[in-house]
């Protein structure tokens, strides 16, 4: 097989690959997710640990270090982004949530709604009844 017949293959497979809908919705999922990411972010950095720092007397965890030799560790840093991970995971688990709800609910009006036609036979009998008992 030459070079150009592969290169071709490969590109129509990397098309067929890239317009996907899966890949097209993890595209906008992550974009979303960014988004989201900074929202959160913003939340916690200046508005849930200011606060967290206030009922603590003041602290900022971002202070927090130790000085080893010439190092120096900042793992006051390192508690804050675990504290940002753990609300944001927790900002999305509540959101997919509400969302799943939101979805179960939009798939049951439609059931809920549907109004069931009687058959051919139910509606033959209806009849047959009601003009023996003269309502026809």
């Amino acid at each position: 097989m030459s070079y150009q017949k592969r290169a071709k293959g490969l590109l129509q497979e990397f098309k067929a690959f890239a317009l996907k809908g899966n890949v097209i919705d993890l595209a906008v999922a992550v974009i979303i997710g960014a988004a989201f990411n900074k929202i959160v972010s913003s939340l916690v950095e200046n508005i849930i640990m200011p606060t967290i720092g206030v009922l603590l007397g003041g602290i900022d965890f971002r202070d927090w270090s130790a000085k080893i030799g010439d190092v120096t560790i900042a793992y006051g840093v390192f508690l804050q982004s675990v504290i940002d991970f753990v609300i944001i995971a927790f900002s999305i688990f509540m959101a997919i949530k509400v969302l799943r709800r939101l979805q179960k609910t939009e798939e049951e009006k439609p059931e809920a709604e549907k109004v069931v036609e009687p058959t051919e036979e139910v509606q033959l009998l209806r009849e047959i009844r009601d003009s023996l008992t003269g309502k026809g």
